[in-house]
């Protein structure tokens, strides 16, 4: 191991040493100091000259710093090996008030690799200036108390810099009252402190002014300044003192709160807290003073906390003391007296006592409902009082020595009032006057003096025959304009006789909800409109009725089928016809008749040929019934033909009977008359024949009629009832349509004699449909069977009323063909 090199240095003190190792790397310290503030580029020294590296190896040498946290402030020139600051270095940012400021580098050159531990340390400059913590310190000094030769403590001055650039010595400013003193610690820090020379007086002087000065040692010096304020305290020896000792004070009650009735002003001769004064009330002052009038501590105001009411006290007695706020505290006292002033401010006061809770709505007029007392605390004028009644209602005061009573004046209806708010009002007659109202409500009992009335002129209900009995029918409901069990209502069914049977053995009605059930199962075809007569009763005492008519329809349903009328058949429905061989296409074969003993489409009734495929020879009319040859007949052909026809209505669902047409052909053809009984037993002269189709037309017609009417009517009522509504949209859709489906016609002979008539009711949008009776036609013969009409009573009155007014139809040879109903 030998040395490698040599550290030198010209201006600055430099300490190398190397320790050389036979691994190929060398390992060795350099020292170099450099003062702060140094400009960038400024020579710290040559790294490459210390370590024995020439200039001519530099390149292969590599020479550079590795620091984590230093190498920021130094770089090596790669040039001539050269250590220069690379930034501006604060030492008391990084070393702060330490004595040395050391920062740790390290040196790498390669080829062959070495390492070498650089310090570098950083020399202070006088750079700062001492500073104290506050630029103005104050002192606080009690005068005539503190005696000479009292120490204060002074602030410390700091000064970044150490060592002969720190704090040296402090000064203060020339002054016959205070002297500074200067104590030196152990680890150099020099404690400045204030002495008093003299005792203050804060009347000569109150404040002192000084200048404490801080010096550091460096070259040149700096120095730093705080500014003194010495304050000299004054001590307690004045009371507060008041303007007057009593002060009187004159007020109207009910002032406004907030409002101030005095402002206090006590004076105090010392400075400061003991010159600050502070109001309270003693132990002198009553609470209810207390309560009606506050006293502000720091103003010496004294306002309005509380209602004032002559009525309840009229004088008041406040005892005020001023206190300061000195050591020790002292104090001045004043009494205030205040008298309040009577003003009109008391309302009348009224007061309602009613003889019974309720009055009954017959009472007498007269009648003692209840008395009233009024009341004003104010005497005099203010005390005079005048009553009054709110105007409109059934009722008076009536006055008697002081007191006052509320009697009824008029006739009382519950119904029409239920009860009545009646406001009194009460005014004096002081200035202004003042004025109190008071509400009183007075109810009116119930007498039953009101009948139960039905919400509906009439009720209308709807039921489908065969309906299991208990089905509900309808609901009436009733009201009673009475209360409580005056309004109790009770539904009962008038007693009436139907049929011979009583009117309770088809409906009954539940007595407490009005419901109407059915008793039995109704057969339309019997039975079509069933009129019955509800009563309501209440259970008032006496009790009071009324009654309304229920109309019960019943309502058809297809319950029964078709029925062959014409032409004369057997009991299995067969029926036999002949026609001629020579029968050409269109020939009537016959014409079947049948009725449906139910109503509307259950009554519409359809001809249809079953399997027709079979009998292309012959056709059957869907609504007539009419049986026609399609084509004419050859020799060869089977001279017996059998039809199958069904006939059916448009119920739902539907009914039908099937009959069985036997057509047999013959050469020639005898027309039979009919004979008497074809339809019915019962005959009549021909002459009656005319007659019985004026009556048939005539009763359809006033069907019609009556049916319009009656829904017009309940039209018109729509506005009182909401059935009605109903039943005008009712009629308004169907009226009008079945008026329409009955369409009479006439069908005459050649001779101009009537042949038959046809009343059709036509379904809408499908062909006439006819209820029909056939006679077959009559050559020259005049004497035939009349059909009787059966289960019509009422066709009775409109025929002998017809019969006078037909006499001229009843010519028998007006009357020939077929008869069509």
């Amino acid at each position: 191991m030998d040395i490698r090199g040599f550290c030198q240095c010209w201006k600055w003190q430099v300490v190398c040493s190397f320790l050389l190792c036979s691994w190929g790397w060398v390992s060795g310290q350099l020292r170099y100091s450099i003062v702060e503030e140094s400009e960038p580029g400024t020579l710290v020294g040559n790294v490459a000259q210390d370590l024995g590296i020439k200039r001519a190896e530099l390149s292969q040498r590599r020479i550079h710093l590795r620091s984590e946290q230093s190498q920021q402030y130094f770089s090596v020139n790669q040039d001539n090996g050269g250590l220069v600051v690379k930034e501006r270095i604060d030492r008391e940012s990084l070393c702060g008030s330490s004595p040395r400021c050391l920062l740790q580098l390290e040196v790498v050159a390669e080829n062959p690799l070495e390492l070498i531990s650089l310090e570098i340390e950083i020399l202070d400059i006088n750079d700062n200036s001492p500073t104290f913590l506050s630029y103005d310190y104050n002192i606080e000094i009690t005068e005539l108390l503190t005696t000479p030769g009292t120490r204060f403590a002074l602030e410390i001055a700091e000064d970044l810099d150490v060592g002969v650039n720190g704090v040296s010595q402090y000064t203060l400013n020339a002054n016959p009252y205070f002297s500074l003193s200067v104590k030196n610690r152990k680890d150099g820090t020099l404690i400045p402190q204030l002495i008093l020379e003299k005792v203050l007086d804060r009347e000569e002087k109150q404040e002192h002014h000084l200048i404490l000065t801080a010096i550091d040692g460096g070259e040149p010096a700096r120095s730093g300044t705080c500014r003194i304020t010495v304050l000299v305290l004054d001590i307690n020896d004045n009371p507060p003192v008041f303007n007057q000792s009593v002060y009187k004070v004159s007020i109207r009650e009910n002032l406004p709160l907030k409002t101030v009735i005095l402002t206090l002003n006590a004076t105090d001769q010392d400075d400061g807290a003991n010159g600050e004064i502070e109001y309270s009330y003693d132990g002198h002052t009553s609470k209810s003073a207390r309560h009606f009038f506050t006293l502000k501590e720091n103003s010496g105001e004294i306002y309005v906390n509380g209602i004032i009411d002559f009525e309840e006290k009229s004088f008041y007695e406040l005892s005020v003391k001023a206190i300061d706020k000195g050591l020790p505290r002292l104090q001045g006292d004043c009494l205030i007296q205040v008298e309040i002033e009577d003003i009109n401010d008391n309302s009348p006061e009224i007061t309602f006592t009613s003889v019974a809770n309720d009055i009954p709505e017959n009472a007498l007029i007269g009648t003692i409902v209840g008395f009233i007392n009024v009341n004003d605390k104010d005497s005099g004028k203010n005390g005079e009082i005048r009553l009054n009644l709110s105007p409109n209602v059934p009722f008076r005061i009536r006055s008697h020595q002081n007191r006052y009573a509320l009697v009824t004046d008029g006739n009382l209806d519950r119904e029409e009032t239920p009860q009545y708010t009646i406001e009194l009002t009460a005014s004096d007659l002081g200035s202004p006057p003042l004025y109190s109202k008071t509400s009183v409500t007075l109810r009116v009992s119930d007498i039953n003096d009101n009948a139960p009335l039905f919400t509906q002129s009439t009720y209308n209900a709807f039921i489908k025959e065969n309906s299991d009995p208990g089905t509900l029918l309808c609901t009436v409901s009733a009201s009673d304009l009475d209360e409580g069990v005056n309004s109790d209502l009770v539904y009962s069914i008038v007693e009436s006789q139907i049929d011979s049977s009583s009117v309770s053995s088809f409906v009954y009605i539940h007595s407490n909800d009005g419901n109407i059930y059915a008793q039995r199962s109704f057969d339309y075809e019997q039975i079509q409109v069933l009129q019955i007569t509800i009563k309501v009763v209440d259970s008032g005492s006496p009790q009071l009725s009324s009654t309304v008519p229920v109309f019960l329809f019943i309502l058809d349903t297809n319950d029964n089928p078709p029925t062959l009328l014409y032409p004369e058949h057997s009991e299995d429905l067969i029926v036999q016809e002949r026609i001629p061989k020579s029968t050409s296409a269109g020939y009537l074969v016959t014409k079947l008749s049948a009725v449906d003993l139910d109503s509307g489409h259950n009554a519409w009734l359809l001809f249809t040929l079953i399997h027709p495929i079979n009998y292309s020879s012959f056709q059957v009319s869907k609504h007539t019934g009419e049986v026609r040859t399609v084509r004419g007949f050859q020799e060869a052909e089977n001279m017996e033909q059998q039809l199958v026809i069904s006939i059916s209505d448009q119920g739902s669902p539907p009914l039908s009977t099937t009959v069985t047409v036997l057509v047999s052909m013959a050469d020639e053809v005898i027309v039979e008359r009919p004979k008497s009984g074809d339809f019915l037993t019962n005959s009549k002269p021909p002459s009656d024949m005319t007659l019985y189709l004026i009556i048939s037309l005539v009763a359809i017609s006033l069907v019609s009629l009556v049916t319009f009417m009656i829904l017009l009517v309940k039209c018109l009522r729509k506005d009182s009832y909401d059935w009605g509504s109903s039943c005008c949209l009712l009629g308004g859709s169907q009226s009008k349509p079945y008026t329409d489906q009955y369409q009479p016609a006439l069908y005459l002979n050649t001779d101009g004699t009537l042949k038959y008539m046809e009343v059709r009711m036509v379904p809408p949008g499908s062909q006439g449909q006819s209820y029909q009776t056939h006679l077959p036609p009559v050559p020259e013969q005049q004497d035939f069977s009349i059909v009787q009409p059966v289960n019509y009573p009422q066709l009775k009155d409109i025929y002998q009323e017809a019969s006078s007014e037909g006499e001229s139809l009843n010519d028998p040879n007006n009357v020939s063909g077929d008869i069509i109903v």
